[in-house]
């Protein structure tokens, strides 16, 4: 897609839906989604999946995915790498905010899930936000309260209770890194 096409026309939902390979729209705007995630990426994910996955257990309301679509409107779509949802309906995508979104950094991908997606996901009241950092093996965790996001600090070892959701879940920062860390 040429840079004139994009200034002159934004797309909605049902053209996303038609597009072959990886993309996000922001606005309007199509935005192309990087190449395959490292190993390094994958793995990350595949652990907080399974960290938040095993404590829903006995919990009906709240499921967690991996790279889903979460539709806030007609001109915006969105793929997080990580989501805990509670009572969303939707069959095809999220319809309603997560409460837990997650995206992991790469140097691609930094400036927009850093500032685009971070006031996107404030304006949408997604509960808590969390950015992973591979390279430093940190997490950077926004809470929300009020109207904006209220940073509860880096973590790097240390253990987080997300409390207010359809089902409390805890998440150890330690295990999460613990295998991408130097003897």
């Amino acid at each position: 897609m040429s840079t004139a096409c994009q200034d002159e026309f934004l797309y909605t939902y049902d053209d996303y839906a038609q597009w072959e390979g990886d993309w996000e729209l922001i606005d309007g705007v199509p935005i192309a989604m990087s190449p395959a995630p490292t190993k390094k990426h994958q793995g990350l994910t595949s652990e907080l999946i399974f960290q938040l996955k095993k404590q829903l257990v006995g919990c009906a309301e709240c499921e967690v995915f991996g790279e889903v679509d979460y539709k806030i409107d007609e001109n915006t779509v969105v793929r997080p790498d990580v989501v805990l949802t509670c009572g969303d309906e939707g069959e095809a995508y999220l319809t309603k905010a997560p409460e837990i979104v997650v995206e992991i950094i790469s140097p691609s991908t930094a400036r927009k899930d850093e500032h685009h997606k971070f006031a996107l996901y404030e304006a949408e009241k997604v509960p808590y936000y969390l950015l992973i950092y591979p390279e430093d093996l940190r997490a950077k965790l926004y809470k929300l309260d009020g109207n904006g996001y209220d940073k509860q600090g880096d973590f790097f070892k240390e253990s987080y209770i997300f409390s207010g959701l359809g089902c409390e879940v805890r998440l150890d920062f330690d295990h999460v890194f613990r295998r991408y860390r130097s003897s």
